[in-house]
């Protein structure tokens, strides 16, 4: 399809593939895989290049080129100003960085286009921001306005840091091959950049969310040991974050806001995330929900016949990081243990993105005795384990429309999982006339491993129950989760947007 164009359809991912397994990952991969016609390209943008191993992934042979950016790089930084006489006191750069940052956090479409943020001599360009005294004088005005319950140095650090990949963005979108259409399944940096792209290319831009980007970085945030807080104890209202926090997540809200105002369509897993997308500043006309899908076929041979023993094993499938709640489900085994005596938990996933994290669980474990019970078993082809698990366990504190436990479905396990995304109406239905009844499993609220560990004990120990969900769980997935439905719906998203 591509002429003068050197790719259809140019990927722009944050933090996925090619460099990480699963989740999104998996899910670009079987963009890619299952649409040979078209011819792809991709801008990775990643934080540290030490942060990752090189490329997860065979790529396909549709695959054009990749191109890596690590936004958190020294090598990053811009030359220093020449003279004094270049970064001294000017109306004109004062409003220049005023007007510009307005307009970010209104989402005004017509914000500095990639070329003026590239420029090193523009008003707005990343030197003047960091060196420029027009900068220092509008940086210690918003301080003294807004921050000086704050340190000025965490301040002054925080907004440098924040605000950085913001030129360098620019820099990519200044460089980007031309592509007949722009598609990221997020918002935040690679949002940003596909509105970038998409001003200066007139070229249609698409965004899908798998999860509502916002709501997860307020989550990282909230947690983040690296953003000071001097608050004491007394003084910290538990629904309040700290002014530094909120520089963070307004950051990323104005990112989202960035991408709504230039995607058509804006795309999301199930209502519940476009009803937020919408509330977050997407135009509801915009909005578009096209579920996930896994390849049934792949999986139909997994599935053990109905009378078949099943196995006491409870697992989670994904990264150990915060945001799954590892720990969640290591509680959940340690109470579950108590009345099923064989049972075996089995955590299946890499444990390379946070170090620090993946060694609190293994601590966990060993502080509850389950040595026995929990296994870490790495990064594992999924259909390799699937036929030893008896329940399939999610304990995330947010997700979108889970891959896993659709995969799980399509090979006859049933789910016990938290009540994140679109989790509820996978284990128990939509009520739409297109939705099979039944319960597929079962739902827990947030951080509750006795919910957890009630579902998986009833499952695991009542055979009717079990033989039930597994029936709903397989109807469910070959009606409304087929792949074959979700990419043709995706290739005529892309040739309506192309044309």
């Amino acid at each position: 399809m591509t002429d003068a164009f050197a790719v259809d359809i140019l990927l722009l991912l944050e933090g996925t593939y090619p460099y990480v397994k699963g989740g999104v990952s998996s899910w670009v991969h079987e963009i890619i895989r299952g649409m040979p016609q078209f011819r792809f390209g991709i801008v990775f943008l990643g934080s540290r290049e030490s942060d990752y191993a090189g490329w997860r992934y065979e790529l396909p042979t549709n695959v054009a080129f990749v191109q890596s950016h690590f936004l958190f790089d020294a090598v990053s930084t811009p030359p220093k100003l020449p003279c004094r006489r270049d970064r001294g006191p000017s109306p004109t750069i004062e409003a220049a960085l005023r007007e510009f940052h307005e307009k970010l956090q209104t989402a005004c479409p017509d914000i500095p286009s990639s070329r003026q943020l590239a420029d090193p001599a523009s008003p707005v360009g990343h030197g003047m921001f960091l060196d420029s005294d027009s900068a220092w004088q509008y940086l210690t005005e918003r301080y003294e306005t807004s921050a000086l319950a704050e340190s000025f140095v965490d301040y002054f650090w925080t907004v440098r840091n924040l605000h950085a990949p913001l030129w360098i963005l620019g820099q990519i979108a200044a460089k980007v091959p031309p592509a007949r259409l722009f598609f990221s399944p997020s918002t935040g940096y690679a949002g940003l950049l596909g509105a970038m792209c998409s001003q200066q290319g007139n070229a249609p831009y698409v965004l899908m969310e798998h999860g509502i980007y916002t709501r997860e970085r307020r989550i990282d945030m909230m947690k983040a040991e690296w953003i000071r807080d001097h608050r004491n104890f007394l003084q910290t209202d538990q629904g309040e974050i700290s002014h530094l926090r909120s520089l963070w997540v307004q950051f990323f809200e104005t990112a989202s806001r960035q991408s709504y105002s230039k995607a058509n369509p804006v795309i999301s897993l199930f209502d519940r995330a476009r009803r937020q997308q919408i509330a977050d500043g997407a135009d509801e006309a915009r909005t578009r929900i096209i579920p996930n899908g896994v390849e049934i076929e792949r999986f139909r041979g997994l599935r053990r016949a109905l009378d078949a023993p099943v196995p006491q094993v409870m697992a989670l499938i994904g990264r150990v990081v915060p945001i799954k709640d590892i720990k969640n489900f290591i509680r959940a085994a340690a109470i579950a243990g108590q009345k099923l005596p064989h049972l075996q938990a089995w955590i299946i996933g890499p444990t390379e993105e946070d170090p620090p994290y993946a060694d609190e669980c293994r601590e966990l474990v060993q502080s509850l005795g389950l040595e026995n019970i929990v296994q870490f078993l790495g990064f594992r082809r999924v259909e390799d384990v699937l036929p030893g698990i008896g329940v399939n366990v999610l304990s995330s504190v947010s997700e979108g429309l889970p891959l896993s436990v659709l995969e799980g479905f399509a090979a006859g396990i049933p789910a016990v999982t938290t009540d994140v995304g679109a989790c509820r109406e996978m284990l128990e239905g939509s009520g739409r006339d297109d939705d099979v009844s039944g319960v597929a499993g079962g739902v827990a609220g947030l951080a509750d491993p006795d919910g957890l560990a009630s579902h998986i004990v009833s499952l695991l120990s009542d055979p009717q129950r079990y033989r039930e969900a597994v029936e709903t769980a397989i109807a469910r997935v070959e009606k409304r989760y087929d792949r074959l439905t979700m990419l043709a719906t995706f290739e005529r998203i892309f040739r309506e947007a192309m044309d």
